[in-house]
């Protein structure tokens, strides 16, 4: 499979008073053609900044400090503004978080969607609502002509999470990058955008990466994971062995997770906090919340093990049954 994203050394920083805080901090890691990728971690990992480096959609105060991301071939970080906006929108697309604040409340949905086609050469007024009525059914909605002329306002959040995959997904891009695509949704509605962004990928050879606190999608609907802390990736490989972890990181998040087995009992967590970008730190950040941190590990960033398909960033990785 060949590689159609590549992000070599990424490193961004949030500028505060004459300096940068270092947010994403070298990090490394592909999306081949075709694939979907699950990136995991908890909040203040650097998992949105990392996906917004990819368009160039940064915030004003971010700014990527190093490295290369390379999609299909062709270096984004060295497109100006123009050549970007002709790749964004319509070959590679993203399902933001925050949808209230992605979506214009001034403008009504069906406008929002149509958008997209039209900036991508589609003038056919007509024929840009008919395929919006159809993504909009696909996403569950059984009255898409109201989910049309609606405004985001008369929308639930959950409502308006889907109108924000149907402008995501309604041009077939090449890439989509999903932050939290199935948040604040109900179980159907989680399984519709999850189904659908399956389908796109298998019909259609869409590329994904899915961001997602939700560990179980990421171990059903992705092929291969990465598994982010502060700013740092530190374990990376293929789902099916998502739940056989070699970084204790990865392994506290599985063990943190409720279910069935563990009713009645108390729940592991590793104790503090994801480290602050204000926070300095030489050696592993996880160190301070590790129980098998040992002095090696606040000296110096550990160098790649590769164990099968899997790679650990750890001095001292668990053991697990890998499958290759």
């Amino acid at each position: 499979m060949l590689p159609l994203l590549e992000v070599s050394g990424l490193t961004v920083g949030i500028k505060k008073d004459d300096k940068f805080l270092i947010a994403v901090n070298d990090i490394t890691f592909t999306v081949n053609k075709g694939e979907i990728v699950g990136l995991a971690g908890e909040s203040g990992c650097g998992k949105t900044l990392t996906a917004l480096s990819i368009p160039n959609l940064l915030p004003q105060a971010a700014k990527i400090l190093n490295g290369e991301i390379i999609y299909d071939g062709r270096k984004l970080t060295s497109l100006d503004n123009k050549e970007i906006y002709k790749i964004r929108g319509k070959e590679i697309t993203m399902i933001f978080q925050e949808v209230r604040q992605s979506l214009n409340p001034l403008i009504k949905t069906g406008v929002q969607i149509t958008e997209i086609l039209e900036l991508n050469g589609n003038k056919d007024k007509d024929e840009n609502k008919l395929k919006a009525y159809e993504i909009l059914k696909l996403l569950g909605f059984d009255n898409p002509e109201k989910i049309y002329n609606a405004y985001p306002h008369q929308l639930s959040g959950g409502m308006c999470q889907r109108v924000m995959a149907a402008i995501a997904v309604i041009n077939r891009p090449r890439l989509l990058l999903a932050d939290e695509p199935s948040s604040s949704l109900d179980i159907e509605s989680q399984e519709r955008i999850l189904s659908i962004l399956t389908q796109m990928n298998c019909e259609h050879g869409m590329s994904v990466l899915i961001i997602s606190h939700d560990l179980s999608i990421i171990r059903q609907f992705c092929s291969r994971f990465l598994v982010m802390y502060a700013g740092k990736i530190v374990e990376e490989g293929l789902s099916m062995n998502f739940f056989s972890p070699l970084h204790p990181y990865t392994k506290a998040l599985i063990n943190a997770i409720p279910d069935k087995s563990k009713r009645g009992t108390k729940l592991e967590n590793s104790p503090g906090k994801v480290p602050s970008i204000e926070d300095s730190f030489c050696g592993c950040p996880f160190a301070p919340r590790c129980k098998k941190v040992k002095s090696i590990c606040l000296e110096t960033f550990p160098e790649a093990t590769v164990n099968g398909s899997s790679r650990v960033y750890c001095h001292f990785p668990e053991t697990g049954e890998i499958i290759e």
